[in-house]
């Protein structure tokens, strides 16, 4: 049985590095061993690869199949690192948020082959599905270059994947919304209804939580009107048309920010960015993104 690498075991650089980017190496460890136990239940064997007969070590080139921007892939190491243990070799990796093309490498791997191939999927789902944030996040932020928009995410995350799905964002080149429900109040329709109004609600949270930023989303220009008297500062425009939201700017006059929100599209992205709002969020950034295309292929050497 391979003796699992604990974080104790793994380079300090690498911790460091997630760390660094604002991951909790704790619990991306933990995330990562949980992965495993998916693989590998109750610490056993993987009985493909036990059956093949000895291979020896060998080299194993991640590599890019599409264009974009790569994120994950410090955390891919840790996978590899904590299916192989000590006998494995890192030989390269590029920064998260790199912009790659079909058929570049962007990790580089030795060690025994067994473990490699066990390993592999582990390691795969976890950069694929971050570099697919990655790269959707780049083509909004792409597409709203020469604005003064920013794209956001949302809470619309995978259960138990916020805080690697919201770096994911972070790598393509946006910015992060709330990461819970205790950092921000967001005032949606329920709590609306809730309160028995939207400016109810802006001030009922106010006063419970006068430390706290409070964002409203509102629906129609009147609302827009009546939280801006109240004294909101964050303001959510949802489901607006672009016409809306350029009359909105207008009454705003520069007293609150606005974040468009709802049915957006990149398509439509530069439209609404030239009605003057400060964000847009998108919460298909994580919540149905596509998983970005890594393979990996062995070689000699």
């Amino acid at each position: 049985m391979i003796a699992r690498s604990s974080l104790g075991d793994l380079p300090r650089p690498l911790v460091e590095e997630l760390a660094a980017a604002g991951l909790d190496p704790r619990a991306v460890h933990a995330h990562v061993a949980d992965a495993f136990d998916e693989d590998l239940p109750g610490g056993a064997v993987d009985v493909t690869s036990a059956a093949m007969p000895p291979m020896g070590h060998a080299v194993a080139d991640v590599v890019s199949r599409e264009e974009g921007v790569v994120a994950g892939l410090g955390i891919a190491e840790m996978a590899f690192r904590y299916g192989i243990g000590r006998d494995l070799e890192v030989r390269s990796r590029v920064p998260d948020g790199t912009h790659v093309r079909p058929g570049d490498v962007v990790l580089s791997v030795a060690g025994p082959v067994a473990g490699v191939l066990t390993a592999e999927r582990t390691a795969l789902n976890f950069a694929s599905h971050l570099s697919g944030v990655a790269t959707a996040t780049a083509a909004w932020v792409a597409a709203l270059e020469g604005t003064s928009a920013r794209v956001l995410d949302t809470r619309k995350t995978l259960p138990g994947w916020r805080s690697l799905q919201k770096y994911a964002v972070r790598c393509g080149g946006g910015l992060n919304h709330r990461m819970s429900l205790v950092d921000r109040a967001m005032v949606k329709d329920n709590h609306v209804v809730a309160a028995g109004g939207v400016v109810a609600a802006y001030e009922a949270v106010r006063a419970r939580s006068p430390e706290v930023r409070v964002e409203v989303e509102v629906t129609d220009l009147d609302e827009l009107r009546a939280v801006l008297e109240a004294g909101c500062t964050e303001v959510l425009l949802d489901n607006m048309d672009d016409e809306t939201m350029a009359e909105a700017v207008r009454i705003s006059a520069g007293r609150a920010t606005l974040e468009a929100s709802g049915g957006l599209t990149l398509e439509r992205a530069g439209a609404v960015a030239a009605t003057g709002v400060d964000f847009i969020s998108v919460g298909a950034l994580t919540h149905s993104v596509r998983v970005f295309d890594l393979g990996l292929d062995f070689r000699e050497g």
